[in-house]
């Protein structure tokens, strides 16, 4: 209100006050006529001068565009074909998006419209232009393909070596009078004396057994036979019961010398070691059976390691372990796995695997922890070879016990067997090579792995891919992959965009990147067919018959005949029971074996999937195997408008019918070649250079 009261004032000022009186010079100046051209001028010359030049603006665009300097559609880079602004995108953040071009907020990349994505090669694959490249540094690998080896590295505890250990108990009752090792560490030798223990019980068997003694050599050989008999077994008897009281050999040569009864027995030590428990005092009184001491000899001892039983399968016995512990800082100790548990702990899903070291200079102490080291070598568990045990014989108990030659294993007796039967060759033997990529390739989401293949300069191509074991620098393939191609290992997260932008494959839903297939019939260099005698040569040809049946009722759109089925399947068992079978024949038999379950109960749909690797079998069988009395020519054909490729069939009759298709497309298809009974080694076009010429000459 103050603001509007204020300028209400000034105008009031304004339109009060007095009219200003022109000056001397202004009154001496002429004034232009209100409507001649000078006045016209002043008041609009600006005016027309700018719109003139951008009239004249507009002139000069449309000679340029009519003569070609300026094209058209450059004025409008930013607008789609319907006059709409096209949007862009950021390559690195899709999540980016405006109208026309531009820089990306994010990382300051330039923005790429949202439709662009290269030369649109094919649905599996975006091609990256260098700049692009340059900026979301985009590098490659190749894939490579050699011996892979992995490392397991776990933490274990030290313990005592369990076959080592001894519990010293008195054999009677009595008290203990002394002992020897008065206190826990004390280092005995076998056969020490550990402790002395006072027993009427002790005394009174030993008095009985020397008046049997007594008797016995008291009786004359005028005495009857059984009564020097029954005296005989009384002093055997009575000796006996010393031995199960505890004294040794020894002691009792002793009292038989002496002829003195004793009332006090001395313990001896069973094995040397270390005195790890001592569970009595002097002047206790302990009853039969009551431990005095437990002695372990640490001269071996064992590092328990849990492994994921993935890990514990590839582990075998006898091999090497390093181990380094905290308390031997750089110091590597080498020992051998010397027991796997055969079953997987419950509760936290391990294997519990027994390493064995030797201790001979006690700088092992159990209750240490210690970190292991494991290489296993990736690949099947065939034989591997250790120069350390190639030819040689090991101990079943100990595989520190390592000999030249058979005999017994000197801990615990049993008898040395060769390495031979825990793997162990001889010779060095080859490794199995793995194909293997940079760790940084893979992009995972939940089951599905994948990785961009650079199959051109520029283009990458997704790949779905099975994925092996996953080491520290890089991952192995199964399958998906070959050896030489190149995958990319940074700014896989900007092709990845590029691919979701488009529509294409991505990591978002990997499922979408079928494989290709093969879309060309099956070649053969050359067909080595043998002749199968007897009950053997007579199933080959009722297989050939069985899948002909199933052929033609499939060509006929109707399901297999159970009949058809169950003879294949059982020609099928037949042959893989027969003892000698050409090389590759036995792969293409199991092929066969598992495709043939139940196909009679399946849809035609379902029916016709099954069948494809099944004829892909017998068409490589009908090349290898045929019965001694076969005279029928096969006649392979091919279809290249199978649903995912690989339309290979096999006819016994020349007329073409269509078992993945039937009534529909009932002669799609070519004649790839014929396959005679019988060959020399010859090639399939020499076979059909054979054929046609035949037919021309009958002709």
């Amino acid at each position: 209100m103050e603001f509007v009261s204020s300028f209400e004032h000034l105008a009031w000022k304004v339109v009060m006050s007095p009219p200003r009186k022109k000056t001397t010079a202004e009154e001496s100046r002429p004034h232009p006529s209100p409507k001649s051209f000078r006045w016209w001028f002043a008041r609009f010359g600006n005016v027309g001068l700018f719109l003139g030049a951008g009239i004249l603006l507009i002139v000069l665009l449309g000679v340029a565009q009519r003569t070609g300097w300026i094209r058209a559609g450059s004025l409008a880079a930013a607008s789609s074909a319907d006059g709409s602004q096209q949007i862009h995108t950021c390559p690195m953040h899709p999540q980016i998006r405006q109208p026309g071009p531009g820089r990306c907020p994010i990382c300051g990349m330039a923005l790429v419209p949202a439709t662009s994505s290269g030369a649109d090669l094919d649905q599996l694959a975006v091609t990256i232009e260098p700049a692009q490249r340059r900026l979301a540094n985009v590098e490659t690998a190749e894939v490579t393909k050699h011996p892979v080896t992995t490392k397991i590295r776990t933490i274990g505890s030290i313990e005592i070596d369990e076959s080592r250990q001894a519990t010293i108990a008195s054999y009677i009752d009595g008290r203990v009078e002394r002992l020897f090792a008065d206190y826990t560490g004390v280092v005995v030798e076998k056969n020490d004396h550990l402790a002395v223990v006072y027993s009427p019980q002790l005394f009174s068997a030993q008095v009985e057994y020397l008046e049997a003694q007594q008797t016995l050599a008291k009786t004359s050989g005028s005495t009857l036979a059984s009564v020097r008999e029954a005296q005989t077994k009384l002093v055997a008897n009575s000796r006996q019961r010393l031995v199960e009281l505890g004294m040794t050999e020894e002691q009792l040569a002793e009292l038989n010398t002496s002829g003195e009864a004793k009332s006090r027995l001395t313990i001896y030590a069973p094995i040397g070691g270390t005195v790890i428990e001592k569970l009595a005092e002097e002047g206790k009184y302990i009853s039969a059976g009551e431990p005095i001491y437990r002695i372990a000899n640490l001269s071996t001892v064992w590092l328990m390691l849990e492994l994921y039983p993935e890990d514990g399968s590839r582990i075998r016995f006898g091999q090497v372990v390093d181990a380094e512990l905290t308390s031997l800082p750089g110091k590597t100790l080498t020992g051998r796995v010397a027991f796997i548990d055969p079953r997987v702990d419950k509760s936290n899903r391990t294997v519990g695997v027994r390493v064995e070291f030797t201790n001979e200079n006690g700088e092992l102490r159990p209750g240490d922890y210690a970190q292991a080291t494991i290489e296993i070598p990736i690949g099947p568990q065939g034989e591997v070879f250790d120069a350390e045990l190639a030819g040689k014989w090991i101990s079943p108990m100990h595989p520190q016990v390592i000999r030249d030659e058979p005999g017994d294993c000197p801990i615990c007796g049993m008898k040395l067997v060769p390495t031979s039967r825990y793997g162990y060759t001889e010779q060095p033997v080859e490794r199995v090579e793995s194909i293997t990529v940079p760790r940084s390739a893979l992009l995972m989401a939940g089951e599905h792995s994948v990785v961009y293949v650079e199959t051109e300069p520029g283009r990458f191509e997704i790949r779905n891919v099975t994925l092996g074991p996953i080491l520290t620098d890089e991952a192995v393939i199964l399958d998906g992959l070959e050896a030489g191609e190149k995958v990319a290992t940074s700014g896989n997260f900007l092709i990845d965009s590029q691919m979701q932008l488009a529509g294409k494959p991505s990591l978002i839903d990997p499922t979408r990147a079928v494989p290709k297939f093969r879309n060309t019939p099956l070649e053969f260099e050359n067909f080595q067919i043998t002749r199968l005698e007897g009950e053997a040569g007579q199933q080959i040809e009722e297989l050939y018959r069985a899948y002909f049946e199933i052929q033609r009722t499939l060509a006929a759109d109707k399901q297999p005949s159970e009949k058809s089925v169950v003879t294949l399947g059982r020609s099928t068992e037949h042959l893989l029971a027969a003892e000698k079978m050409p090389e590759g024949v036995r792969e293409q038999l199991n092929l066969i074996e598992q495709n043939i379950p139940h196909l009679h109960h399946l849809s035609l749909e379902e029916a016709r999937a099954k069948f494809k690797p099944i004829s892909h079998a017998i068409i490589t069988l009908s090349t290898r195997i045929r019965g001694a009395d076969a005279e029928q020519t096969f006649n392979h054909f091919f279809c290249p408008m199978v649903k995912q490729g690989e339309g290979d069939w096999l006819q016994s009759e020349a007329e073409l019918r269509n078992p993945y298709y039937g009534s529909e497309m009932l002669r799609c298809g070519e004649l790839v070649g014929t396959i005679p009974p019988k060959t020399n080694g010859e090639s399939p076009k020499e076979i059909q250079d054979e054929r046609e010429h035949q037919d021309g000459g009958d002709q």
